[in-house]
């Protein structure tokens, strides 16, 4: 608990010194939601052990919901937040309602389906704006006091969210309902030998996962003005995927670490303006344009031969197994 509390401490002063080293504050929030939405993935997959190749829909619908709720409705940016946290909650719990009856792949490819289908009602809803995307949402005030349009006091605002996300997933694990749901994935059976309502923790382990990763759609509506078809994108889910694999399944620092990798790798200079390449000279990707996947494909396929806990799960198993030689 005391590490716990020192990471957090470091972190927050690691990130507010950020933006005085001239590093461009819309690309860490990007990050931060990016990171947010993978341990939202990881909570599922890493320590219930369902493996959701949907979670795009709920990061799209909340951010869809959020900013139609601010732009149009005219709401706050913290009831907007909160209404597309319902809004992702309440998808979970139908999309998860169905798939937890199945196991294995069928879970998987019910998820994609079904996301699929909130994908295609997104395109053609009037209020999604279709291809365009739901375009020029008003930041506001934050309780009616700071002003969000300022990205440095958004960027704050974007650093105490992700904390509170990150807590919650913390939490979650590290609590009964945690050594419940650890017990499920690894021994189903036993668990529900002992008594346990086995589908009920994991309809509540993804209806929770869905309203962390709505939380993170929320959040990067605010950061970008808009919401758009990429976040529902299937191409979404894949994504999160890599990002949980390449930093480390069932860790808590692996799935930040892997979406700030592939977050790095995708960003080219021009994107909003000016990148973390510019800030540092490093312009080690800026020069591939769309053949970055190319690289991505590769650093994932590296990572599943030579990491297979991932780079985050590799370095503290080589760490324990240093101690207890020691």
């Amino acid at each position: 608990m005391n590490r716990q509390i020192l990471g957090y401490v470091l972190f927050a002063i690691v990130a507010a010194l950020l933006p005085t080293f001239g590093v461009y504050p819309i690309f860490v929030m990007k990050i931060l939601c990016y990171a947010l939405f993978a341990c939202a993935f990881n909570l599922l997959l890493g320590h219930v052990g369902l493996l959701s190749f949907g979670h795009a829909a709920f990061l799209g619908s909340a951010g869809y919901a959020t900013g139609h709720a601010i732009k149009v409705w005219g709401f706050s940016p913290e009831l907007g937040i909160l209404y597309g946290v319902l809004a992702s909650a309440i998808l979970g719990f139908i999309i998860g309602g169905l798939a937890i009856r199945r196991s294995g792949i069928y879970f998987t490819m019910i998820t994609l389906a079904m996301a699929q289908m909130v994908f295609f009602y997104f395109l053609q809803a009037p209020f999604t704006g279709g291809e365009d995307g739901l375009q020029g949402v008003p930041r506001g005030h934050l309780f009616g006091l700071l002003d969000l349009s300022n990205d440095l006091n958004l960027y704050y605002v974007v650093v105490a969210i992700f904390m509170i996300g990150y807590f919650i997933c913390w939490r979650t694990v590290n609590s009964p309902y945690g050594q419940v749901i650890r017990a499920i994935k690894e021994n189903e059976p036993r668990a529900i030998s002992l008594g346990y309502d086995v589908d009920k923790y994991k309809l509540l382990a993804f209806v929770l996962s869905a309203a962390i990763a709505g939380l993170a759609g929320a959040t990067k509506t605010l950061v970008f003005v808009s919401a758009t078809l990429s976040d529902a994108m299937w191409q979404m889910s894949g994504m999160v995927v890599l990002m949980t694999l390449i930093g480390g399944v069932g860790t808590f620092t692996g799935p930040v670490l892997g979406a700030f990798i592939v977050v790095m790798l995708e960003n080219k200079i021009g994107d909003f303006g000016r990148t973390i390449t510019d800030t540092t000279g490093i312009q080690w990707f800026s020069s591939l344009g769309e053949s970055v996947t190319i690289v991505m494909g590769f650093i994932f396929i590296v990572c599943v031969m030579a990491f297979r806990k991932g780079i985050v799960g590799e370095l503290a198993h080589i760490f324990t197994s240093k101690h207890k030689n020691s």
